[in-house]
């Protein structure tokens, strides 16, 4: 009986690990264009997962919430902390800590996935 249910867990462990990774390049490219966007340099290129909880958006779907936190620096000596905030794959929220400021850019179409046609 064990050995039916140990493939089913294991497909589903593959799909969550697979669908996190594909979460974490995409919160990536999102740092990456934002540092870009407002003359940052994303430091050590990368995102580190700091909260993952079950979400919805505005149609009601669930879906995982996952918040990313990224360093970057402006003058090249200073490191800032960013987060981006992912619904699904869809960038819902950006944070910016900019000395004494913290710019926030808010998606609130991407919360339900793609622009209803």
């Amino acid at each position: 009986m064990s050995q039916f249910l140990l493939l089913p867990v294991l497909l589903l462990g593959a799909w969550f690990w697979l669908d996190g990774m594909r979460a974490k390049e995409q919160a990536t490219r999102a740092a990456r264009r934002a540092c870009e966007r407002h003359e940052l340099q994303l430091l050590d290129a990368t995102v580190v997962l700091v909260r993952l909880r079950l979400g919805r958006d505005h149609h009601g779907r669930a879906g995982w919430r996952r918040r990313y936190r990224f360093e970057f620096t402006r003058e090249g000596d200073i490191r800032s902390q960013g987060e981006v905030e992912l619904l699904g794959r869809w960038v819902i929220a950006m944070h910016l800590e900019l000395g004494p400021f913290t710019l926030h850019e808010f998606d609130q179409s991407a919360a339900g996935g793609p622009p209803d046609a």
